[in-house]
């Protein structure tokens, strides 16, 4: 009798049968690309600054906040300055993924595994002096000059610019002290010059500006050395910029420029390079005293070679979800997103398997039967007895009402009604052996 619920359930197992293993596959491979092919970010970075007091930790400091919006920490390890932190960079136990580094200090050698994220701001040569009016470096010898620590982008900027004035031997006398305390050391005549390199925003900068007898050298050859030395750039300091009413600088300064770049490492996770650029287009983006809005960041020092994300950033701007969703929201998205590419791959040849597993499934149930049913024949070619004869005919009886009680989809009772010929064959068979017998 026909049973059409019983038959619609064991139609959907069949069904369920032959999907559940693609399911099952098709969600271990999910599982297994999420975990690898597109890891998760991490939720820290660590970034080598330079000097407490200085220009790169202070703005390292506003990019800890604005990274802390999006729930990523942002831990500052302060350094000597550019070497330091290149050296950092190179060394796989310091934990060190991305780092300040001044344009044109001549690091880069040794380096393939380091990439740019761009350049973020000018930060001039700044030399503030005491006694005549100079107009260059080469006025500087025999002077005592505080020119940074040995690891210092400073150093290696002033070195390069007295070197080729013919200032840099003795009776030059060079020393190692930097930031604050090289300020002060001049403001108390203990020196005769300091070289600083940072932001005009640095308020050791703008102490140093309307300090009384230090006067800040305006160089007449700037555009020579800017051709000497690629990595810098003229710069005009306005007169009065930093103040309107004391007029400070009592006159233009003409400056020469490096810039400030950030580098990492060239693992780096793409969503985290993505993160720093936008923090670094929110606190460089706006106008400065040496720069017009939107000039920074930008992809200007050739040092060290672009990553790729900052190659899409700078030329399309943020990736498209981080620019509607949240930073962990459009992480979230992009993962699914790349993960689900090969499971879908992977699902194509699955998901043509399922047609051919349901149709085995359903047939083999048909089948199987044949397997008794040659046993009847191979028995029928022994030429039995009567007796054996109206056995085989029993079980060829017990095999018809076996298969006919299978629920077999619409679709497949073909190969039903095939299966009942043959027996009817070897029924026919069975009957003529008894006739003959007979």
């Amino acid at each position: 009798m026909f049973k059409p619920k019983k038959f619609r359930d064991l139609s959907r197992r069949d069904l369920w049968l032959a999907i559940t293993p693609v399911v099952l596959i098709a969600l271990a491979a999910f599982v297994f690309a999420f975990r690898v092919i597109e890891p998760a970010p991490p939720n820290s970075i660590v970034i080598s600054t330079g000097a407490v007091d200085g220009g790169y930790h202070m703005f390292a400091l506003r990019y800890q906040e604005i990274l802390a919006r999006d729930g990523v920490k942002l831990e500052l390890r302060p350094s000597a300055g550019s070497q330091e932190n290149v050296s950092r960079l190179l060394d796989d136990t310091s934990a060190v993924e991305v780092g300040f580094l001044q344009g044109g200090s001549a690091f880069s050698t040794n380096a393939p595994d380091l990439v740019s994220l761009g350049s973020i701001y000018y930060e001039p040569l700044w030399v503030f002096y005491r006694g005549p009016e100079i107009h260059d470096f080469g006025a500087l010898q025999g002077r005592k000059l505080a020119i940074g620590p040995e690891e210092s982008g400073t150093r290696a900027l002033a070195l390069q610019l007295l070197a080729v004035n013919a200032a840099v031997m003795p009776p030059t006398m060079l020393l190692p002290d930097s930031g604050q305390h090289a300020a002060d050391l001049l403001l108390h005549g203990k020196l005769d010059a300091v070289f600083l390199v940072g932001p005009p925003e640095s308020p050791l900068i703008e102490q140093l500006m309307s300090a009384p007898g230090i006067r800040l050298l305006s160089l007449d050859r700037a555009e020579a050395y800017t051709r000497r030395f690629p990595a810098l750039t003229r710069l005009t300091l306005p007169q009065g910029v930093f103040d309107f009413v004391k007029n400070v600088p009592a006159h233009d300064v003409t400056l020469i420029s490096p810039t400030a770049n950030l580098l990492a490492v060239d693992g780096l996770h793409p969503a985290l390079s993505y993160l720093l650029m936008r923090a670094a287009s929110e606190v460089h983006g706006g106008a400065g005293l040496l720069h017009k809005a939107g000039d920074f960041p930008a992809p200007l020092n050739a040092e060290f070679p672009l990553s790729d994300e900052a190659t899409r950033y700078y030329k399309s701007g943020p990736p498209f979800l981080q620019r509607y969703l949240p930073y962990w929201g459009a992480v979230l998205v992009d993962r699914l997103w790349l993960t689900l590419l090969p499971v879908v791959a992977l699902l194509i040849p699955l998901g043509r398997s399922i047609p051919t597993v349901y149709r085995w499934r359903v047939r083999s149930r048909i089948y199987r039967w044949y397997a008794k049913l040659k046993e009847v024949e191979l028995e029928l070619d022994e030429k039995s007895a009567p007796e054996k004869l109206k056995e085989l005919l029993e079980r060829l009886d017990q095999i018809e009402r076996a298969v006919n009680r299978i629920n077999t989809p619409l679709a497949y009772t073909d190969n039903l009604y095939a299966f009942r010929q043959n027996v009817d064959l070897v029924r026919q068979r069975v009957r003529t052996q008894i006739a003959g017998e007979g």
